[in-house]
């Protein structure tokens, strides 16, 4: 639709208004930091309510709201990381794991960063052949797939503290996944740290650890994107509004993942995603899913 692009950047969300937004951002929310992949429910509800694409440019801004949750959830590691990285810093002791970490995290950030600059003509535009039912379907059905595999042959022995470099950037190329909608950032970093043998709980910590400087760059860079093609009071408050409302249910997505993985397995989320990419293609064929 034409109106749902201000200067070429898909704002499908501003003429849906303050109302469907709220609730699309409760499950934007719900969905961004569970490996269930929140692109493939802003397709796949809005389909199903008659309602049109929020379009890539909301789903890129909730990062915030992701980010928010993130570090209100696991404060007291983030402060962790930041006193003893800054003391290691005013120490020169450069072989403190604090500090280690946090360069970890900035180097793992490297390959999404490269990715998502060479990919974002493609991503952001309107009418995007990767936001498609096809192309979300399968991604859905292939990390199912993937996460199934990882929760047979993972060992789910190590802890955060065990790990290094090379994990974190193993995590890293993972997250680049993250850029085809239906994949998920939550649902490839945290296959790729099953696959490096963590505990099922440390494995989602240390993918939204690793995952903080994406999640910010990637939302900031869509206020940059929205901002630079002019868009109105109106549509920053509805945009804002979203942001809020997905910021709490974001929280509550995390604490979900956490007892899950503590007291169950990944499996709820294999068969809940493949189960999802079958219902997205079957809609699709069928025409169901615009």
């Amino acid at each position: 639709m034409a109106d749902a692009c201000t200067q070429g950047v898909d704002t499908g969300f501003v003429a849906l208004g303050y109302g469907k937004v709220a609730v699309l951002g409760i499950v934007q929310g719900l969905t961004e930091l569970l490996p269930i992949s929140s692109t493939a429910h802003m397709r796949i509800v809005p389909a199903f309510l008659g309602w049109a694409d929020p379009g890539s440019a909301f789903s890129a801004a909730m990062q915030l709201a992701a980010l928010a949750a993130v570090i209100s959830y696991f404060w007291s590691d983030i402060r962790e990381f930041a006193y003893g990285s800054t003391q290691a810093l005013i120490k020169r002791d450069f072989y403190n794991w604090h500090f280690r970490f946090v360069v970890w995290m900035a180097l793992a950030t490297i390959p999404i960063v490269i990715g998502g600059l060479a990919l974002s003509t493609l991503l952001n535009k309107c009418g995007s052949p990767l936001r498609t039912l096809p192309v979300i379907g399968v991604s859905c059905i292939i990390m199912a797939i993937l996460l199934a595999i990882a929760e047979v042959y993972a060992k789910h022995r190590r802890t955060l503290d065990h790990v290094g470099l090379f994990d974190a950037m193993i995590v890293g190329f993972a997250q680049v996944g993250a850029l085809i909608p239906g994949i998920s950032r939550s649902g490839s970093t945290l296959t790729a740290a099953l696959f490096l043998g963590l505990r099922r709980e440390e494995a989602a910590k240390f993918s939204f650890l690793l995952g903080l400087p994406a999640i910010a760059l990637a939302g900031l860079k869509e206020f940059y994107e929205l901002w630079k093609a002019g868009l109105d009071a109106h549509g920053w408050g509805i945009l804002s509004f979203g942001i809020v409302i997905a910021s709490a249910s974001a929280f509550v997505a995390i604490w979900t993942l956490m007892r899950i993985l503590e007291r169950f397995s990944a499996w709820p989320f294999v068969v809940y995603r493949g189960l999802m990419g079958v219902v997205l293609l079957i809609g699709f064929y069928f025409g169901w899913l615009a």
